[in-house]
């Protein structure tokens, strides 16, 4: 079974769960910013993509003293899944908002030639940083701890707290990022019962989910 459609079967089995609506969303909750066209080397580059020289312990470090988290999305040319991800999380206000107030996000290429310094001070390749971190799909967003010193000497996938693969739907994609920046994988270690507990939460409160929309639930 492809990791690719981790997202699409993970709304699948808690709209089971959940029972899934029909939402009325407000303007802020729809697609509603421009879409990004593809770069010369194929990828959907957002604007509030952080420009670096490729050093991942000044990224963390740049990312700390904004009070932000790092993260590393990995793209490649021709994704369907990347562009479904820029097409629709990324053209939501309220995603892109608490992405932009709360992560420094970094964007490398699963086949790229940049020349990137991992933590551990070692110097390769995007594409062997790839293979480094055992990233197989695309997109892969890779989440980091807090500060340097966390990550300091370590290199690969045991630098990171959580990565995302695949295409997720809004509210799942939102709920991840929530789950990053509060810190809540460190008492609920599993995505899915966090993404459970939450979703229940809100029905309690009388928002209304549909977990398969490509848009958020309204506020009641």
């Amino acid at each position: 079974m492809s990791n690719l459609r981790l997202g699409t079967l993970l709304a699948a089995v808690i709209g089971v769960v959940l029972g899934a609506n029909p939402v009325l969303a407000t303007q802020d909750h729809k697609p509603t910013l421009p879409k990004i066209e593809p770069a010369d080397d194929g990828l959907h580059k957002q604007p509030w993509f952080l420009e670096s020289f490729l050093d991942l312990g000044e990224d963390m470090q740049e990312a700390a003293s904004q009070g932000k988290r790092f993260a590393i999305i990995w793209e490649q040319r021709g994704c369907p899944y990347c562009k479904a991800t820029h097409d629709i999380n990324f053209t939501i206000p309220r995603i892109v908002n608490y992405i932009k107030d709360n992560f420094v996000v970094l964007q490398l290429n699963l086949w790229g030639d940049r020349e990137v310094t991992d933590f551990d001070g070692e110097k390769l390749p995007e594409k062997e940083l790839a293979n480094k971190y055992a990233i197989r799909y695309t997109p892969t967003i890779q989440f980091f701890p807090e500060t340097l010193d966390e990550v300091k000497g370590k290199g690969g996938k045991e630098a990171e707290v959580h990565r995302l693969l695949g295409f997720f739907h809004p509210y799942h994609f939102l709920t991840t990022f929530e789950y990053i920046k509060t810190k809540a994988y460190e008492k609920e270690p599993n995505l899915q019962r966090f993404l459970l507990a939450k979703g229940r939460e809100e029905r309690a409160r009388g928002i209304e989910i549909d977990l398969m929309a490509n848009e958020l639930p309204a506020e009641p």
